[in-house]
């Protein structure tokens, strides 16, 4: 019987592989790609993936940053499921939010948008609530701020101009270790963005590059808002709202939470399963964005 060193590193490698073959495929469709326990999710051009929120009991232990005069905050790690670890604690780093970029991405914008504002944003206030306004129901969300400021900063951005509003949500997942949904494509099909990317945050940031730990699986909890990716550093507009636990390497920013009225949204949505039985692919209970909104 293999021991559990040895499934570990089995788990390692089928998961690199897993990786290196998504990696091919971004660089031969310019795909979005989401990887999750056994699930390989294809999506296209601006940010695709899940994120699971910070849980309902996190607990903030907030210390002055005597250079920025912000807030700075430390999240402990949540539980996660037997074998899999949990999002990593935040420790905010000494250049959080000072230098936000966003440079053209390799896609044109697929509805006329504006970047964001560049250079150093606030991390203060420290959340942001946003009201998602759906043909299925509200989801409410809670922008992290202070954990994501340059993916809030883009998201908001969007949001203002009203890049998400008519848009479909064209992704669901419902593996036993994949549960979310996917939106933010003014296309409708996986391949739409901004026409800019920017730089990976929390929990990305928490790891050296160089660190393996970086490309296993933690645990992405219910309520988990996050962005979806074609790799290091090319978010854009595609995120995903994480409905059940699910498991993904933490190189998927997460910027937020699912409000409660979300959650029940889209537990009705999930309730619908994917077209054709499969799990994955477009929802059989269709779902438009009508508009998102700051509160």
């Amino acid at each position: 019987m293999p021991s559990n060193e040895q499934r570990r590193a089995a788990a390692k490698r089928k998961l690199e592989r897993r990786l290196e073959r998504q990696a091919e495929q971004a660089r031969r469709r310019r795909t979005y790609a989401l990887a999750g326990g056994t699930l390989a999710v294809v999506v296209v051009a601006a940010a695709v993936v899940a994120t699971l929120l910070i849980a309902n009991h996190e607990h903030h232990n907030r210390t002055a940053s005597a250079k920025s005069g912000t807030s700075a905050t430390t999240t402990p790690a949540q539980p996660a499921a037997p074998g899999v670890p949990p999002l990593p604690s935040f420790t905010p780093s000494a250049n959080l939010g000072a230098n936000c970029q966003y440079p053209p991405s390799p896609d044109p914008a697929s509805k006329p948008v504006n970047p964001p504002r560049s250079g150093k944003v606030p991390t203060d206030p420290a959340q942001v609530s946003v009201s998602m306004a759906t043909d299925q129901g509200n989801i409410g969300l809670l922008l992290d701020n202070a954990k994501s400021p340059c993916t809030v900063n883009s998201f908001v951005s969007l949001a203002q101009q009203k890049f998400f509003d008519d848009t479909q949500c064209h992704r669901l997942t419902t593996s036993p270790t994949l549960n979310v949904l996917q939106c933010g494509d003014p296309k409708g099909d996986g391949t739409g963005g901004p026409g800019y990317q920017f730089a990976n945050e929390y929990p990305s940031d928490q790891y050296k590059p160089e660190d393996p730990a970086l490309h296993e699986p933690v645990m992405y909890p219910r309520g988990t808002l996050a962005m979806a990716n074609a790799g290091p550093n090319t978010n854009g507009s595609q995120f995903f709202m994480v409905y059940k636990d699910s498991q993904l390497p933490p190189e998927y920013t997460v910027f937020g939470k699912i409000q409660d009225d979300g959650l029940a949204t889209l537990d009705k949505i999930a309730k619908g399963g994917v077209e054709g039985g499969g799990q994955d692919g477009p929802p059989v209970t269709k779902v438009t964005i009508k508009s998102v909104r700051l509160d």
